[in-house]
């Protein structure tokens, strides 16, 4: 039986009891601080043997294949759809504020992607349904020189990225995963996904996008964690 690294108090969700006995004959389960998370190891060899379109390997150094997202802890903001708010601002020419129904119909798209966390599972082909950052950011009207994008969260937590990961046609606020409304525990009713930076950049219950000319590290990269986070080069640390 293998061990990760993780935070979820409960059992991955969409695993019978068929398949959890299956998994633990084959010893495919990992136990993570109290839950069970299923870990593919053919996923995993698959992956390590394919490549992206931009010459990477699929499977950064250090991960592992698990089969569902796994909520990493924090401390959840307002659940309700109807209550969401969103604010567009900082260093642009039109800063605005959205509810749920009015950015859910900017321009909604849906893109296959790869995650990978920190302690070292990745979930692979996930579908996300959201909007694009850079639709967000075009509406805005950013001044020139703007290099960053604060993610703001609940309860004062933020992310720093970098302009050029956020402006990525994959990099979204997404409410929808594989079909179905985000989990409060994976950052319902919105989230960023920012796929090609190590997931905690990918900020859970959402409230704000604030776009800098200067780098302003956030909750996790002030404790010690890398700022710029890119799985393929393990920044995982400073």
């Amino acid at each position: 039986m293998k061990v990760a690294e993780g935070s979820e108090s409960n059992f991955a969700r969409g695993v019978t009891r068929r398949d959890l006995l299956l998994k633990v004959g084959a010893g495919t389960i990992v136990t993570a601080l109290g839950g069970l998370y299923v870990v593919s190891d053919r996923l995993t060899r698959e992956a390590k043997a394919q490549t992206r379109a931009d010459g990477r390997p699929r499977l950064p150094p250090g991960q592992r294949v698990i089969e569902v997202l796994k909520p990493m802890g924090g401390q959840p903001g307002e659940p309700g759809r109807g209550e969401f708010s969103v604010r567009i601002r900082g260093d642009v020419e039109s800063p605005y504020a959205l509810d749920f129904q009015a950015l859910s119909k900017i321009d909604p798209v849906e893109r296959t992607c790869d995650v990978h966390c920190v302690t070292g599972w990745s979930v692979l082909g996930a579908r996300w349904n959201g909007v694009r950052i850079s639709t967000l950011a075009k509406r805005a009207r950013l001044r020139s020189g703007v290099r960053f994008v604060i993610i703001e969260a609940a309860h004062g937590y933020t992310a720093n990225v970098p302009l050029e990961d956020a402006m990525r046609d994959d990099a979204m606020l997404t409410w929808d995963l594989n079909e179905s409304p985000l989990r409060r525990a994976n950052g319902a009713p919105v989230r960023a996904l920012v796929p090609d930076l190590y997931f905690w950049k990918s900020a859970k219950w959402v409230t704000g996008l604030r776009f800098s000319k200067t780098d302003e590290p956030g909750y996790w990269e002030v404790r010690g964690y890398h700022n710029r986070a890119d799985p393929w080069k393990e920044e995982r640390y400073a």
